[in-house]
C-alpha cells in the first residue's frame, strides 16, 4: 500500500486519491499524484522569458488582459508589485492597482 500525501494548502492527512489526482476532502485541494512533494521543493513558477518567480516580486503585464465580470482590462506595461505564488490554475495571487485583488498565470507576465 502507497503513502498518501498530505494535503500541499492545509496539511491534512485524509487526501485520498480519484482519477489519477491527490483530493483534499477537508479543503477541497487537487493535485498530480506525479508530484510527491509540491509546494516545498517541487514546481518552480516561471514568467514568460522563463525568468524563476518568487514571492514578494514585481511583475509587469505582457498583454491586455480582460477581467471576468467586468468592463475593466489590465493594460500592457502595469506593474504589479509584491506578488504571492499560489497552486491551482492561475500561478499568482496580486493586487493590481485600480482594479483590486486577481489571480494571474504567470505566462502573461514577465520579471521586472
Amino acid at each position: 500500500m502507497s503513502m498518501q500525501p498530505t494535503c500541499p494548502s492545509c496539511q491534512s492527512q485524509y487526501s485520498y486519491e480519484d482519477r489519477g489526482r491527490w483530493v483534499c476532502p477537508e479543503c477541497g485541494e487537487e493535485w498530480s499524484m506525479d508530484s510527491e512533494t509540491t509546494s516545498e521543493e517541487g514546481a518552480t513558477v516561471k514568467d514568460t522569458n522563463g525568468n524563476p518567480l518568487a514571492d514578494g516580486d514585481s511583475v509587469v503585464v505582457i498583454k491586455d488582459l480582460k477581467v471576468k465580470g467586468s468592463s475593466s482590462v489590465v493594460k500592457v506595461g502595469t506593474k504589479v508589485k509584491n506578488i504571492r505564488l499560489v497552486a491551482g490554475d492561475h500561478d499568482i495571487d496580486c493586487k493590481i492597482p485600480g482594479i483590486g485583488a486577481m489571480g494571474l498565470k504567470s505566462e502573461f507576465v514577465k520579471k521586472a
